[in-house]
């Protein structure tokens, strides 16, 4: 038996529809950055990382400090495993592409991780742009059929006995990871834990920061 489960839900209804617009999007914001750049208002490298900026920080803040108050209070945890989507919009975030979420949690017995197999289908209201690697085509297979591996290229490393679980978002379903809290953060604030919080922990990609690794 495998040692990581794929849940495939609902692919054939409405993705090709959700992917021609995200594609149409792109291209636009492709367009007008070439136009821009042509006409020397832009310079590429600041471009660039102004681009990674967002997709890193500043696109996942929403994210973030959902995930740090459900590691700080139990009571909103509860309602984010419950019903996430309704917890999410506690904290007034919503939107296209994030009406139906769902949030999963590591535990040291399951890790998650969240791909979409057919196009790039992703939970922009807590988490902003994907990055280039989650549109990937080799992301979008290998995160089935050999998720082990892709979390070592990403530099984690699970025992042997962690079993993952694949998520496979769709127009219909997006999936927010829960990650563990880190040990060493009791009594830290909401706005302490979201320190630790990357985005590719909330992907399933990566690990949050150890209480040592931030200033």
């Amino acid at each position: 038996m495998s040692d990581h489960d794929h849940d495939h839900l609902g692919h054939h209804h409405h993705h090709d529809h959700d992917h021609s617009e995200l594609s149409e999007t792109e291209l636009r914001v492709r367009a007008l950055e070439s136009i821009l750049t042509e006409k020397g208002y832009v310079d590429p490298a600041s471009l660039d990382l102004l681009i990674d900026l967002y997709e890193k920080k500043i696109g996942p803040r929403n994210g973030i400090r959902v995930v740090a108050k459900a590691w700080s209070d139990p009571a909103y945890r509860e309602r984010l495993m419950t019903n996430a989507t309704a917890a999410i919009a506690e904290l007034d975030y919503s939107g296209r592409q994030g009406e139906h979420m769902v949030v999963v949690e590591n535990t040291p017995e399951q890790h998650n991780m969240v791909v979409c197999t057919l196009c790039s289908c992703y939970p922009h209201p807590v988490l902003g742009l994907p990055p280039v690697w989650y549109k990937s085509a080799p992301y979008r297979s290998r995160a089935v059929s050999d998720p082990r591996g892709v979390l070592r290229d990403f530099g984690v490393t699970l025992p042997d006995t962690t079993k993952i679980r694949v998520w496979d978002s769709t127009a219909e379903i997006r999936y927010l990871v829960l990650p563990m809290r880190p040990e060493g953060t009791e009594g830290w604030s909401a706005e302490q834990l979201a320190e630790l919080v990357t985005r590719d922990s909330m992907i399933g990609t990566g690990l949050p920061k150890q209480p040592g690794e931030i200033a």
